[in-house]
């Protein structure tokens, strides 16, 4: 399993967080999702199906700001 680890702004509250979260789950192949709010960061864990861009693309597409990541 290869993992991806964000370190974002725009995770407001507990609703965002969720919805970020049920989002990522969504995403065939990704196998685990750990949503700090109090850090503003995001990790996920994923196999082959999927890769770290589209990972990516969803956070963005939540209104989540990235501001790095590491493989």
């Amino acid at each position: 399993m290869d993992r991806v680890h964000y370190e974002v702004d725009g995770i407001i509250n507990n609703n965002m967080k969720t919805a970020l979260k049920n989002a990522l789950e969504n995403i065939d192949g990704v196998q685990m999702v750990n949503v700090d709010l109090g850090n503003q960061t995001v990790e996920v864990g994923y196999n082959e199906n999927t890769d770290h861009v589209s990972v990516k693309r969803c956070i963005e597409k939540s209104g989540v700001t990235i501001n790095s990541y590491t493989k």
